[in-house]
């Protein structure tokens, strides 16, 4: 059994989520607790990924990454950097689609606490960091927890965008999701099932996992506040 698209799929996810982990939390705290003109607009365009066909978004990203487009361009010129038809690709796609839920999961998160805690790091003199690592980030940790996992999931599962920018390229950008979708379309129907029947088990996997910490991380602050 050629296991490629596992390899490449659970490499994808993974570097995606790291990427979107890092700047989806920057990104949120910097935006979630600030009031400017335009903020409406600034996350309409963060989260709207989300609600577009997966097409739309693939055509986009083929149109800013391809060797013509404005990013993609300069990536060729300035480091030969090939992103279209390129497991890169397959990582772009990755971030951009699940990026909405790991933003969406860490502005709740750094919401869910009294900011004056935050008030009273600083009045003890903590620099803006050691409050954020010290205080913000463990306050908010369970929802930047569920974030990850989702944003994981998601990148796993990302099929549209991934076709459309890095394409179907056997050991290179083939994961599982298109995996599915070519052995379907060439009948090769055991090898779909048995893709299906992993990739649903990695799914449930992540969701099962993270349910069953929320409840014991509940159930520990809960004896700790008695």
């Amino acid at each position: 059994m050629n296991l490629s698209p596992l390899i490449l799929s659970l490499q994808t996810a993974g570097i995606a989520t790291l990427i979107v982990f890092i700047i989806g939390i920057l990104l949120a705290r910097l935006i979630s607790r600030q009031s400017f003109p335009g903020k409406s607009i600034v996350e309409s365009v963060i989260l709207l990924p989300m609600v577009l066909p997966p097409t739309v978004v693939g055509f986009g990203l083929l149109y800013l990454f391809g060797n013509n487009g404005p990013i993609g361009s300069l990536l060729m010129e300035w480091f030969g950097i090939q992103t279209v038809f390129s497991w890169l690709g397959a990582v772009i796609a990755a971030i951009v689609v699940s990026f909405p839920l790991m933003y969406q999961s860490a502005t709740a998160a750094f919401q869910t606490y009294d900011p004056m805690v935050e008030k009273a790091a600083y009045t003890l003199g903590a620099s803006k960091w050691k409050v954020f690592f010290k205080v913000s980030f463990p306050l908010a940790w369970p929802g930047l927890l569920a974030g990850t996992v989702l944003t994981f999931a998601r990148a796993l599962g990302e099929f549209g965008a991934t076709l459309m920018i890095a394409g179907y390229i056997p050991g290179k950008t083939d994961t599982i999701p298109l995996a599915i979708y070519f052995a379907v379309e060439s009948g090769r129907m055991d090898d779909a099932r048995l893709w299906v029947i992993i990739i649903v088990a990695l799914g449930f996997s992540s969701i099962l996992w993270l349910n069953w910490w929320s409840k014991k991380n509940v159930f520990y602050f809960q004896g700790n506040n008695k």
